[in-house]
């Protein structure tokens, strides 16, 4: 019996290690969005990704057929969302999403960095699935104010934005790119 429970323990070990190994990274970087970090030096979104992989190391044997990476995510967000909105937490400096606030980044992140629909983030972080639509539209328009604000040569000039640019936003809501960035005109992509 106890070399079967140490050959399963063994096993088991070597299954987390596997997936911790390739999903470490992506889940690092959602918790240095999450909290605001730079990603280079981010000892709070490190705290936040040992906790929700030692929560889903505990429950490795109870995920079968469940996505351990879906089940980490899930708790990486929690546990910010549980940390995030104490009144004494002071906000980040630095980081892509610094600017925005705690609500807007798990938002954003879950939405927009790891694709998880609105209905699922909802149901994630307990709200109506109309208040996430509209807190992710604002913390887009919120990104887009202070990171597209260039001054233009010209009404036609590259990374110009608006009607009298040529250009439009493309691709996803944030134009193109997962988390920011206009697409050039026509002209100026050939």
């Amino acid at each position: 019996m106890r070399e079967r429970r140490t050959a399963t323990d063994r096993r088991r070990a070597l299954e987390f290690e596997a997936f911790a190994a390739g999903a470490g990274g992506r889940l690092l970087h959602a918790a240095a969005l999450l909290t605001g970090e730079p990603p280079d030096a981010a000892p709070r979104a490190q705290r936040l990704l040992i906790a929700a992989l030692a929560r889903t190391y505990a429950d490795w044997d109870r995920l079968r057929g469940e996505d351990p990476y879906d089940h980490t995510r899930q708790d990486l967000a929690l546990r910010f969302a549980r940390t995030a909105w104490h009144p004494r937490r002071r906000r980040p400096t630095a980081g892509l999403l610094a600017r925005l606030g705690p609500q807007e980044r798990v938002v954003l992140v879950l939405r927009l960095y790891e694709g998880v629909a609105e209905e699922q983030t909802a149901a994630l972080i307990g709200l109506p699935v109309e208040r996430v639509h509209t807190i992710c539209a604002r913390a887009i328009r919120t990104l887009r104010q202070k990171t597209v604000r260039r001054p233009a040569a010209g009404p036609r000039a590259v990374g110009a934005v608006g009607p009298l640019a040529g250009g439009s936003l493309a691709g996803g809501p944030l134009g193109g790119s997962p988390l920011g960035g206009a697409v050039p005109p026509r002209e100026a992509r050939s």
